[in-house]
Protein backbone atom coordinates (compact mmCIF):
# COMPACT_ATOMS: atom_id res chain seq x y z
CA UNK A 1 0.00 0.00 0.00
CA UNK A 2 1.60 3.22 -0.75
CA UNK A 3 1.33 5.95 1.66
CA UNK A 4 1.31 9.80 0.95
CA UNK A 5 3.77 11.05 3.22
CA UNK A 6 2.07 14.86 3.32
CA UNK A 7 -0.81 13.82 4.27
CA UNK A 8 0.87 11.31 7.41
CA UNK A 9 2.71 14.42 8.17
CA UNK A 10 -0.52 16.24 8.72
CA UNK A 11 -1.99 13.65 10.81
CA UNK A 12 1.04 13.08 13.04
CA UNK A 13 1.01 16.37 13.96
CA UNK A 14 -2.60 17.00 14.64
CA UNK A 15 -3.07 13.98 16.46
CA UNK A 16 0.12 13.03 18.81
CA UNK A 17 1.67 14.52 21.52
CA UNK A 18 4.85 14.50 23.00
CA UNK A 19 4.37 11.26 24.25
CA UNK A 20 3.08 9.75 21.59
CA UNK A 21 5.67 10.85 19.40
CA UNK A 22 8.39 9.32 21.35
CA UNK A 23 6.71 5.71 21.66
CA UNK A 24 6.48 5.94 17.88
CA UNK A 25 10.12 7.18 17.29
CA UNK A 26 11.33 4.52 19.61
CA UNK A 27 8.98 1.92 17.37
CA UNK A 28 10.37 3.94 13.99
CA UNK A 29 14.24 2.69 15.66
CA UNK A 30 13.49 -0.59 15.46
CA UNK A 31 11.86 -1.15 12.51
CA UNK A 32 14.33 1.04 10.05
CA UNK A 33 17.07 -0.58 8.93
CA UNK A 34 20.42 -0.30 11.18
CA UNK A 35 22.04 1.44 7.77
CA UNK A 36 19.24 4.51 7.95
CA UNK A 37 19.47 5.27 11.10
CA UNK A 38 22.63 7.96 10.78
CA UNK A 39 20.89 9.45 8.16
CA UNK A 40 17.43 10.05 10.00
CA UNK A 41 19.25 11.42 13.38
CA UNK A 42 22.00 13.68 10.79
CA UNK A 43 21.34 17.14 12.41
CA UNK A 44 20.41 15.88 16.17
CA UNK A 45 23.51 13.68 17.44
CA UNK A 46 26.23 11.66 15.98
CA UNK A 47 25.68 7.67 16.14
CA UNK A 48 28.32 5.78 18.35
CA UNK A 49 29.77 2.88 16.19
CA UNK A 50 30.07 -0.18 18.42
CA UNK A 51 31.41 -3.04 16.85
CA UNK A 52 29.58 -4.84 19.56
CA UNK A 53 25.68 -4.27 19.52
CA UNK A 54 24.70 -7.02 21.57
CA UNK A 55 21.89 -6.43 24.38
CA UNK A 56 23.09 -6.79 27.80
CA UNK A 57 22.14 -10.04 29.18
CA UNK A 58 18.20 -9.69 30.46
CA UNK A 59 18.40 -10.23 34.12
CA UNK A 60 21.32 -7.72 34.26
CA UNK A 61 19.71 -5.29 31.85
CA UNK A 62 16.23 -5.60 34.62
CA UNK A 63 18.58 -5.56 37.58
CA UNK A 64 20.23 -2.08 36.79
CA UNK A 65 16.64 -0.62 35.83
CA UNK A 66 15.41 -1.41 39.30
CA UNK A 67 18.18 -0.27 40.65
CA UNK A 68 18.20 3.12 38.75
CA UNK A 69 14.22 3.50 39.05
CA UNK A 70 14.32 3.20 43.31
CA UNK A 71 17.57 5.44 42.47
CA UNK A 72 15.31 8.03 41.31
CA UNK A 73 17.01 8.51 37.92
CA UNK A 74 13.42 9.00 36.47
CA UNK A 75 11.81 10.90 38.56
CA UNK A 76 11.66 14.29 36.78
CA UNK A 77 8.92 16.58 38.13
CA UNK A 78 7.27 20.00 37.09
CA UNK A 79 5.48 23.02 38.09
CA UNK A 80 1.61 21.62 37.74
CA UNK A 81 -0.92 24.35 36.49
CA UNK A 82 -4.20 23.40 35.34
CA UNK A 83 -2.92 23.29 31.88
CA UNK A 84 -0.85 21.29 31.91
CA UNK A 85 -1.88 18.45 34.93
CA UNK A 86 -2.46 15.70 32.59
CA UNK A 87 0.79 16.05 31.08
CA UNK A 88 3.58 13.52 31.81
CA UNK A 89 7.61 14.46 32.10
CA UNK A 90 10.13 13.25 30.57
CA UNK A 91 11.92 11.56 33.08
CA UNK A 92 8.40 9.53 33.47
CA UNK A 93 7.80 8.88 29.58
CA UNK A 94 11.57 7.29 29.36
CA UNK A 95 10.57 5.05 32.20
CA UNK A 96 7.29 3.70 30.55
CA UNK A 97 8.81 3.52 27.26
CA UNK A 98 11.97 1.16 29.29
CA UNK A 99 9.22 -0.49 31.04
CA UNK A 100 8.03 -1.98 28.40
CA UNK A 101 10.77 -2.61 26.58
CA UNK A 102 12.28 -4.76 28.77
CA UNK A 103 8.95 -6.39 29.41
CA UNK A 104 8.46 -7.10 25.78
CA UNK A 105 12.72 -8.72 25.89
CA UNK A 106 11.18 -10.87 28.91
CA UNK A 107 8.02 -12.16 26.24
CA UNK A 108 10.84 -12.25 23.69
CA UNK A 109 13.56 -14.39 24.95
CA UNK A 110 11.20 -17.00 26.84
CA UNK A 111 12.40 -19.35 24.59
CA UNK A 112 16.59 -18.81 24.96
CA UNK A 113 17.02 -17.58 28.60
CA UNK A 114 16.63 -20.43 31.55
CA UNK A 115 13.45 -19.80 33.54
CA UNK A 116 14.88 -19.23 36.86
CA UNK A 117 16.21 -16.31 35.01
CA UNK A 118 13.47 -15.17 33.22
CA UNK A 119 11.26 -15.79 36.50
CA UNK A 120 13.52 -13.40 38.14
CA UNK A 121 13.16 -10.67 35.72
CA UNK A 122 9.11 -10.83 35.52
CA UNK A 123 9.57 -10.45 39.46
CA UNK A 124 11.66 -7.53 39.34
CA UNK A 125 9.24 -6.20 37.07
CA UNK A 126 5.95 -6.51 38.96
CA UNK A 127 8.02 -5.75 42.31
CA UNK A 128 8.84 -1.83 40.35
CA UNK A 129 4.67 -1.94 39.79
CA UNK A 130 4.12 -2.70 43.06
CA UNK A 131 6.77 0.36 44.58
CA UNK A 132 4.92 2.51 42.33
CA UNK A 133 1.45 1.79 43.79
CA UNK A 134 2.73 1.94 47.50
CA UNK A 135 3.14 5.44 47.12
CA UNK A 136 6.69 6.00 46.59
CA UNK A 137 6.70 9.35 44.71
CA UNK A 138 10.51 9.53 43.88
CA UNK A 139 10.28 7.27 40.74
CA UNK A 140 8.19 8.48 38.44
CA UNK A 141 6.47 11.25 38.72
CA UNK A 142 2.22 12.07 38.09
CA UNK A 143 1.04 15.34 37.38
CA UNK A 144 -1.77 14.05 38.49
CA UNK A 145 -2.96 11.27 41.05
CA UNK A 146 -1.58 8.15 39.07
CA UNK A 147 -0.31 4.85 39.34
CA UNK A 148 0.59 1.12 38.20
CA UNK A 149 -2.26 1.40 35.63
CA UNK A 150 -0.35 4.52 33.66
CA UNK A 151 2.83 2.44 33.14
CA UNK A 152 1.62 -0.37 31.93
CA UNK A 153 -1.32 -2.93 31.70
CA UNK A 154 -1.86 -5.01 28.77
CA UNK A 155 -1.99 -8.21 31.14
CA UNK A 156 -3.81 -10.38 28.59
CA UNK A 157 -0.05 -10.63 26.59
CA UNK A 158 2.13 -10.71 29.58
CA UNK A 159 0.07 -13.38 32.29
CA UNK A 160 -0.06 -16.53 30.61
CA UNK A 161 4.04 -16.12 29.85
CA UNK A 162 4.93 -15.25 32.92
CA UNK A 163 2.48 -18.37 34.24
CA UNK A 164 4.16 -20.68 31.92
CA UNK A 165 7.68 -19.60 33.03
CA UNK A 166 6.28 -19.85 36.54
CA UNK A 167 4.95 -23.13 36.67
CA UNK A 168 8.54 -24.26 35.29
CA UNK A 169 10.18 -23.43 38.60
CA UNK A 170 7.90 -23.55 41.44
CA UNK A 171 6.00 -26.07 43.63
CA UNK A 172 2.52 -26.10 43.92
CA UNK A 173 1.56 -23.93 46.76
CA UNK A 174 4.15 -21.09 45.58
CA UNK A 175 2.54 -21.12 41.91
CA UNK A 176 -0.95 -20.38 43.67
CA UNK A 177 0.38 -17.84 46.67
CA UNK A 178 2.07 -15.97 43.90
CA UNK A 179 -0.35 -15.48 41.02
CA UNK A 180 -3.42 -15.05 42.78
CA UNK A 181 -2.36 -11.79 44.52
CA UNK A 182 -0.81 -10.56 41.13
CA UNK A 183 -4.06 -11.24 39.22
CA UNK A 184 -6.06 -8.99 41.83
CA UNK A 185 -3.33 -6.55 41.95
CA UNK A 186 -3.35 -5.94 38.56
CA UNK A 187 -6.26 -6.84 36.99
CA UNK A 188 -8.98 -8.11 38.81
CA UNK A 189 -11.59 -7.22 36.28
CA UNK A 190 -10.27 -10.25 34.45
CA UNK A 191 -9.94 -12.67 37.14
CA UNK A 192 -11.54 -15.36 35.61
CA UNK A 193 -9.48 -15.21 32.43
CA UNK A 194 -6.05 -15.17 33.64
CA UNK A 195 -7.00 -18.01 36.36
CA UNK A 196 -8.04 -20.05 33.51
CA UNK A 197 -4.57 -19.04 31.81
CA UNK A 198 -2.79 -20.12 34.89
CA UNK A 199 -4.20 -23.60 34.60
CA UNK A 200 -3.81 -24.32 31.21
CA UNK A 201 0.27 -23.30 32.22
CA UNK A 202 -0.20 -25.49 35.47
CA UNK A 203 1.66 -28.82 35.59
CA UNK A 204 -1.17 -31.18 37.09
CA UNK A 205 -0.10 -30.61 41.00
CA UNK A 206 -0.08 -27.00 40.29
CA UNK A 207 -3.23 -27.26 38.53
CA UNK A 208 -4.78 -29.22 41.84
CA UNK A 209 -3.61 -26.96 44.56
CA UNK A 210 -4.75 -23.67 42.24
CA UNK A 211 -8.28 -25.55 41.61
CA UNK A 212 -8.38 -26.71 45.25
CA UNK A 213 -7.30 -22.72 46.09
CA UNK A 214 -10.76 -21.47 44.63
CA UNK A 215 -13.61 -24.15 45.98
Amino acid sequence: MAINIQKLSKKIRANLDTEDLLILLDRAIKLLPQEHLAEMFAGYFELDEDDDNSEEPLLAAIQLFFKESLNGAYYQSFNVNSRNHMDKSRGTINFIDEYGRLLDRCVDEVKSTEPASLRAAFDLMFQLLAEIDECRDDIIFFADEGGSHEVFYSWDEIFPVYFKVLAAVVKPKEYVETIIPLIKRHSAYNFDKHIQSALKAANPSQKKALKASLA
